[in-house]
């Protein structure tokens, strides 16, 4: 039975139940939803974007696309105010990461992908471009949800089975060679267009128009190796080193012998032996590295480590415990649970570590109310820079 490329939202996000599109669209095969976000409002303009791209931590591009001369030029932010009075009537682009975190209300769409996973979801990216504008025909490696904020957007995606991946020589984004469309639409605001990794697709401006992209990067089985291999290695001692076998003379000083490469061996091996490859202690593993991979900030440690005097004296003069936005929290769903967040993890109450990961604040009579435990993770956490401690 075939599925359908196209269905429209008929009040529901992704036009059909949740179990469905898991089921046989996710990371399978693209999906365009029309009206996902019924009578959608962007929360967000074109000119709130530019705004944005001045701000020296923002990691913003701009992408030009000469037609004439068939060039495409990329320039990184942040970027001066009047550099947008320079700019040409069409045919560019404006791209923004991790507006999910400088904007609340981008970053409440979040919210409607509760369906996945949130160590998942990487970002929002918005980007604005004039009639023309485009970032030429691409590939990505992770699955994204394309929502149409305002204006009009012509996306075109290749389908078909092993589509041509290969990529132009000597241009400063990774455009295709070639791109042959199997489908086109026309997107207005509140439509929606899911891809999985590795579908090419190529958008267009129609008019002013500006996208919210929902972006979904895995890490890759190389980030993930390395993170357990590098977490294990840490617990090595570091008396444990290679021993020489029996040795002769050798026969050339520079050579790696038959035996040495012998003994190099067995030796990795005997120390690969203990890596965890299940259970908790991987779990522990990946759970730090998740809550740190791509975050778009480091957690900063407070100079100066505070007491719990100190701190209880700050919570009760109104002062709140609020989680750091910027930073992924990811706990293990137990009871004592293991929260962790920018690489650091905790031990605390299921239901807290809940709370925190949901965004939760804490004050005076919910502090009260923890135990002692439980408020010495959270002064960890504080001293850490992973818990703000400021007034409503």
């Amino acid at each position: 039975m075939s599925l359908p490329i196209e269905i429209e939202g008929a009040g529901q996000l992704l036009g059909m139940p949740v179990e469905d599109f898991l089921r046989d669209y996710w990371q399978q095969r693209p999906l365009l939803i029309r009206q996902a976000f019924e009578g959608f409002q962007s929360p967000l303009s074109g000119d709130d974007l530019a705004a944005l791209s001045l701000q020296e931590e923002a990691l913003s591009r701009l992408v030009l696309h000469d037609r004439r001369r068939r060039r495409w030029t990329l320039e990184t932010g942040p970027f001066d105010d009047d550099r947008f009075d320079d700019l040409p009537e069409r045919d560019w682009s404006l791209l923004v990461q991790d507006v999910d975190k400088w904007d609340p209300d981008v970053g409440a769409l979040l919210a409607e992908f509760d369906f996945l996973p949130r160590w998942r979801i990487d970002d929002i990216m918005v980007s604005f471009a004039a009639p023309g504008g485009s970032v030429g025909a691409h590939v990505d490696q992770y699955d994204v949800f394309l929502l149409q904020g305002m204006g009009q957007r012509e996306w075109a995606i290749d389908a078909s089975p092993n589509p041509d991946l290969s990529l132009q020589p000597g241009a400063p984004l990774k455009l295709l060679r070639q791109f042959k469309a199997s489908h086109r639409w026309r997107l207005q605001p509140g439509d929606m267009l899911y891809l999985p990794p590795g579908v090419p697709h190529h958008g267009v401006a129609i008019d002013p128009c500006l996208t919210l992209s929902v972006g979904m990067r895995a890490p890759s089985l190389q980030e993930l190796l390395l993170a357990v291999v590098q977490a294990h290695a840490r617990t090595l001692p570091e008396e444990d080193r290679y021993r020489d076998p029996p040795l002769q003379p050798a026969r050339d000083s520079a050579e790696l012998s038959p035996s040495a490469l012998a003994g190099l061996a067995e030796a990795l091996q005997q120390a690969l032996q203990g890596a965890p490859t299940a259970g908790p202690a991987l779990q522990a593993i990946l759970l730090r590295y998740l809550s740190h991979y791509r975050a778009p900030r480091e957690a900063q440690p407070r100079a100066r480590p505070m007491g719990p005097s100190a701190l209880l004296g700050r919570l009760r003069e109104g002062a709140l415990l609020w989680p750091d936005h910027w930073l992924r929290w990811l706990h293990d769903g137990g009871d004592p649970a293991l929260l962790a967040v920018a690489g650091h993890s905790v031990t605390l109450s299921g239901e807290l570590a809940r709370d925190l990961c949901a965004g939760a604040a804490i004050d005076a009579g919910d502090w009260a109310e923890l135990s002692p435990a439980d408020q010495e993770s959270l002064r960890t956490l504080l001293n850490l820079g992973a818990l703000q401690l400021r007034k409503p």
